[in-house]
Formats: structure tokens, C-alpha cells, sequence
């Protein structure tokens, strides 16, 4: 009958499409691209699956089992964490300026160096010399809208009424203009225009007295607007000399971005802080802030400090600790203690839960898991327990360093003790992991000497 197939055609095709998919899978066997791709899957595959059987056994030791190892790892490792974020963000306050480095200037010159020991000591670190005199300079030059040299000084400050209870804040000297500009996060519009108590370098100009209060210091000093206060006597009192009045002229909320608002911040003429800071010999200043095009006030700002820093203001970033040499090394120390420290705790900590584990290895060695897979369990183990202590740590650091803020700021520092930043949790993250490399070779030798034999016999 036309278009029938009969038995034997039908053998006959499966026959042939049997031949075929012989003919493929050996294909298949010689291509060394698709063997390449099946080892991948496998070893794809078989990863997922260690990894999935440690967080299991993890999770189940923490909520079924006992969990006190467990706990302690976390903790130990959270706890050297967050003591390492808060030594770095001490380090980066020590390198960053906080709320008297939040301005709207185009280019800031600052020294080239700082001295370390000087720093350590307390005794003050570089200063720029001749700043009015190279401000009024880089002033003249073309695309130049404005520049001020800025001197920054914690002074004590009281009522003038004769109240005997003298705070400390910090006074930032700046020579306003007719523009109102940002410095130390507040506006100069609220100061009179020039700095006459210049004078040409004699500082024999009549002052102004006034003085622009952040929120902050009006409430530490309990002032508002109008009221007149003084720098406390006690600094004069050596000199013979009688402490100026000044008046606050406005109370002004800080802007920007710092963490940093609470500190007690004013804004003055520069030339009388230069005169009470002992400062004017040399016309010190801690920095000059250039307004104007950007090409012309960093070729101004060249010109004038050729042998100076001269870079963009912008907010605290981790790498203002490489600029500062005891930033620098404070941050490296903690660095160096946190590893060691870190990984000292995992490993011991690691090394008492496999020793405890022999058994649980032992049956995986039973039931054929070969040695490298049951190291890769202890490591994997003892990673995921080192990155969870990390993460935490890094959260418990961000909120010790705005609780130590805080306790220095009801204490009467002048400013933050330490800066936050969001790069300081994967940063903690990262030290974590690496000291987890450095802790992980003693859990391994422990699991990898546990035996079968050994592990019944007991």
C-alpha cells in the first residue's frame, strides 16, 4: 500500500537515529570545548552545593544546637571590627577639617606638609605665612571674583555681661566681601565687607567686633542675635591687655554635608583673630580660599604658593588619610592591629569548632566526600562566620563614632572626634576577609588530620 511502513522501516529508523546519537555523544566525548563546559557545570555545581551545605550546618548549629561558638566568633570579630572603623574615623577627623572645611570656594591653598611631631605634641602644625598680603595678590588677577585667607583658633568665649562661665568655640578668621560666601559652613554676608583693622600689615585699624555664631555655639553660649560677648579674660590677662568686645551680628544654621554640626563654629574678621591669636607676626593663616573660574583661581593659587597644595574643596573622603602623616600612621597602626587581632580570634575560635566537628567530618569523609571538599567546608564555615561578625562590626563602628561625637561634644570639645563615612562598612568587610585568609590555614590542619578510624574508635 502506498505511504505504509512496515515493522522492519520502523526498526530501521530507530536503527538510524540510534546511530546518530551514538555518532553525537562521541562527537560530543572529542570536543574538548564541550568536555571544558561540562567540567565548569560540574565544578559550578558542586561549589553551590559546599557552600550550601556550611551555611546549612552553620544555621542549624546557631538555632538547634549549641550556638556559644558561634556567638563568640561573631562577636569577637564585630568587636575588633568596630574598634578598627572608630580608630579610622579618629584618624580621618585628625585629616579632615569637619565642619570648618565645608566652604563654596573654587581652589583652597593649603600647606604642603604637616608636622607629625607637632601634631603629636600639640603644639600647632604648618601655617601659610603672608596670606593677606598674597590674598590681596591673587584678588587682582583675572577671573579672581574673591580670596581670604582662613585662620582657624579655639577661643573662650563669655557674655560680656560679666558672667563667669567661658565656653570654648572655634573662631574662623575670614575677609568678607560683598558677595555672601560659605565658610566653616556659614554665610560671611552677616560681617561688614573688607578686614580694616589690617591696615596695611600695621593691624592698627579700628575693629569691627563682630561675630557670626553657628547654632551650636549661640546655644553653648546661650546667646542670640545682638548680644555682646568677650574672649575671656584669662588670655589677656598675661598681656596687660583688655579683652575685646564683640557683638553677634546673626545665628546661622551650618550647611553642608559634614557630620560635624554640632560643633560650636563663628565666623570673624581675620585680621583681629590674627591680632588675639598671636598670629599677626607673619600673617599666619591655616589655609586660603580662592572664589572665581576654575582655571584662573588654581593658576592664581599656584602663583601666589607655588610650593603649596592647591586642590578643590570637596567632603570628607578616605583619602584625605594619605595626605596627613599622623592620619596616616594612626589609621595604618589600627590597620595592622585590627588583622592581627582578627585573625587571632577566628583562628583560635575556628580551630575549638573543628576540634569539636572531628565527628561531623568523619561521617562526611563516610559517605565520600573526598578531603578538599571537607577543607573547603571548614573554610567556607569559617568565612561566612568572619563576614557576619564584619558587617556587624562595621554598623556597631559607624554608631560608636557619632556616640563618642556626641559625648565629646557635651564634654566642650570644639569639634568632632572622629568622621563617619560610608565606604568604612566594606572596608571593614574586606579586612575582615583578609584576616579570615590568615586565620583559615589552622582550622584546615586540624579538619584535615581528623580520621574515620580514629573518629569510631572513639
Amino acid at each position: 500500500m502506498v505511504g505504509s511502513r512496515g515493522p522492519s522501516d520502523e526498526r530501521g529508523g530507530g536503527g538510524e537515529r540510534g546511530e546518530r546519537g551514538e555518532r553525537e555523544n562521541s562527537k560530543r566525548e572529542d570536543d574538548p570545548v564541550a568536555e571544558a563546559f561540562d567540567a565548569r557545570e560540574t565544578s559550578r555545581t558542586r561549589w553551590i552545593g559546599l557552600v550550601r551545605l556550611s551555611v546549612a550546618r552553620l544555621w542549624r548549629r546557631a538555632t538547634k544546637t549549641t550556638s556559644g561558638r558561634i556567638v563568640a566568633t561573631i562577636a569577637a570579630v564585630a568587636m575588633t571590627v568596630a574598634l578598627l572603623v572608630l580608630v579610622t574615623g579618629i584618624a580621618l577627623a585628625l585629616a579632615d577639617g569637619g565642619t570648618t572645611s565645608e566652604n563654596d570656594a573654587t581652589a583652597q591653598i593649603m600647606p604642603e606638609s604637616t608636622d607629625l611631631l607637632a601634631s603629636v605634641n600639640g603644639v600647632e602644625g604648618a601655617r601659610l605665612g603672608e596670606t593677606n598680603e598674597r590674598a590681596a595678590t591673587i584678588r587682582d588677577e583675572p577671573g579672581v571674583d574673591h580670596a581670604s585667607p582662613v585662620l582657624i583658633e579655639p577661643v573662650r568665649l563669655e557674655h560680656d555681661s560679666g558672667e563667669d562661665n567661658p565656653q570654648t568655640v572655634l573662631l574662623v578668621g575670614v575677609v568678607p566681601d560683598d558677595e555672601s560666601r560659605t565658610v566653616a559652613g556659614l554665610s560671611t554676608g552677616a560681617l561688614e565687607s573688607g578686614d580694616p583693622h589690617y591696615a596695611d600689615g600695621s593691624y592698627t585699624g579700628p575693629q569691627r567686633g563682630e561675630i557670626v555664631l553657628s547654632s551650636a555655639a549661640a546655644d553653648r553660649l546661650d546667646a542670640t542675635q545682638d548680644d555682646d560677648l568677650a574672649v575671656s579674660s584669662s588670655q589677656f590677662e598675661a598681656m596687660g591687655v583688655e579683652s575685646p568686645a564683640i557683638t553677634v551680628t546673626a545665628v546661622e544654621e551650618p550647611s553642608g554635608e559634614s557630620d560635624d554640626e554640632d560643633t560650636p563654629v563663628a565666623l570673624v574678621h581675620l585680621s583681629e583673630l590674627q591680632t588675639f591669636a598671636g598670629a599677626s607676626e607673619g600673617e599666619l593663616a591655616d589655609q586660603v580660599l580662592v572664589w572665581g573660574e576654575d582655571d584662573a583661581a588654581a593658576v592664581a593659587a599656584n602663583t601666589a604658593y607655588p610650593d603649596e597644595t592647591v586642590d578643590s574643596p570637596d567632603t570628607t573622603h578616605p583619602s584625605l588619610l594619605f595626605d596627613d602623616g599622623l592620619a596616616f600612621v594612626t589609621s595604618a597602626l589600627a590597620l595592622l592591629v585590627g588583622v592581627t587581632i582578627c585573625a587571632a580570634f577566628v583562628a583560635t575560635t575556628a580551630g575549638m569548632t573543628v576540634n569539636e566537628d572531628r565527628r561531623m567530618l568523619a561521617v562526611l569523609e563516610s559517605v565520600g566526600f573526598p578531603t578538599h571538599s571537607r577543607l573547603a567546608v571548614v573554610a567556607i564555615s569559617t568565612q561566612v562566620l568572619t563576614l557576619c561578625g564584619a558587617v556587624l562590626g562595621g554598623v556597631l563602628g559607624i554608631v560608636a563614632i557619632h556616640g563618642v561625637n556626641s559625648a565629646a561634644a557635651a564634654g566642650g570639645a570644639p569639634g568632632a572626634v572622629a568622621q563617619a563615612h560610608p565606604l568604612f562598612v566594606p572596608y571593614a568587610v574586606i579586612i575582615a576577609f583578609v584576616a579570615g585568609l590568615i586565620a583559615i590555614p589552622y582550622p584546615l590542619v586540624v579538619a584535615a588530620r581528623t580520621s574515620v578510624l580514629a573518629e569510631v574508635s572513639r
